[in-house]
């Protein structure tokens, strides 16, 4: 299966066109019989997504395409190939005057089905990809999201530990990117970088990519502070790639070597502070009335009070009142 030689060019490898809403286009592929027995093939068209390994993938016959797959017209629904021969299927691109500008990806299939000694069925599909690209105004972007910081690290101060960086790619523009990235985590202490980093699968608008990052030998430290910076790659219809302006994203978490001394040290300060506060409430020691009590009258007052002389001279001892 192959792109037909046309107008449009030889030896192309997919489709890719650029095209104003509201017009339309023919092209046609191409499937060749090189094997011992006739194909007896079904043709449709489908639209395209990122699979969950990063692939290219198109939807299976049967599923409900909204834009490539319902913009691409077969002239055909099933082709029979004789061995050794080649036939060519026209198509015919369709789009609606509503469309909204931007990149679509899809592609033309041929399916084989075969019944298999068990029973099962086993569906061989060969597809093209079809790149479609809306004339109008295109805004690539590309934005970092669910930043998450996870740190390994023991009740060790000085244990070098591994940190997990997580986070999601989602494409918020209309155009096909893919993103170049790096991964650092800051601390007081010290900086450490993440390994090189694989680019991301081209992602079609609304497309998400889920990234985890490994980043080692992280010293620990009271918070962590993990950057992410993705550069979004920007394929032109000719296969140029072009880097746009880079976006960031940030996340922090607190190290769990550190959450016990900190509550340690929190509990000490908060506890002498209370001790500190009662007693300069409490003050001196004192009686009802705010006079001294016994405990604190000094000796010489106590043994004065023994005798003491009246008016008349006289001395009164236990009560009593005796003439001098």
């Amino acid at each position: 299966m192959a792109p037909a030689a046309n107008d449009f060019g030889s030896g192309r490898q997919n489709y890719g066109y650029t095209i104003n809403p509201g017009r339309q286009l023919t092209d046609a592929f191409v499937v060749t019989n090189h094997g011992t027995t006739p194909l007896d093939l079904a043709v449709y068209a489908a639209d395209g997504f990122t699979n969950p390994k990063g692939q290219f993938d198109l939807l299976a016959g049967g599923g409900t395409s909204k834009t490539v797959g319902a913009w691409v017209h077969l002239d055909r629904a099933d082709v029979t190939v004789q061995v050794g021969a080649s036939v060519e299927v026209p198509f015919t691109v369709t789009i609606p005057k509503d469309a909204t500008p931007g990149d679509y990806l899809g592609g033309v299939v041929t399916s084989l089905t075969r019944t298999q000694a068990d029973g099962t069925s086993v569906d061989r599909r060969a597809g093209i990809r079809v790149h479609l690209r809306v004339s109008g105004e295109l805004t690539p972007r590309l934005a970092v999201e669910n930043l998450r910081v996870d740190y390994s690290g023991k009740a060790n101060l000085f244990d070098k530990r591994d940190a997990t960086v997580t986070y999601t790619i989602r494409n918020t523009g209309n155009a096909i990117l893919a993103g170049r990235q790096t991964v650092s985590l800051v601390s007081p202490f010290g900086h450490a970088q993440a390994g090189k980093i694989a680019d991301s699968p081209q992602l079609l608008p609304g497309e998400t990519w889920k990234v985890s990052v490994p980043v080692h030998a992280v010293t620990p430290a009271p918070r962590l502070t993990a950057t992410v910076t993705v550069v979004p790659l920007l394929t032109d219809m000719a296969g140029s790639i072009a880097p746009l302006p880079t976006v960031h994203g940030k996340g922090h978490t607190w190290t769990y070597a550190w959450l016990l001394p900190l509550f340690v040290l929190l509990a000490a300060v908060a506890g002498l502070v209370t001790v500190l506060l009662r007693r300069r409430r409490r003050g001196p020691s004192t009686g009802q009335g705010g006079t001294p009590t016994a405990a604190d009258e000094s000796p010489a007052a106590t043994a004065g009070a023994d005798a003491e002389p009246d008016e008349d001279g006289a001395e009164l001892r236990d009560g009593q009142r005796t003439e001098v």
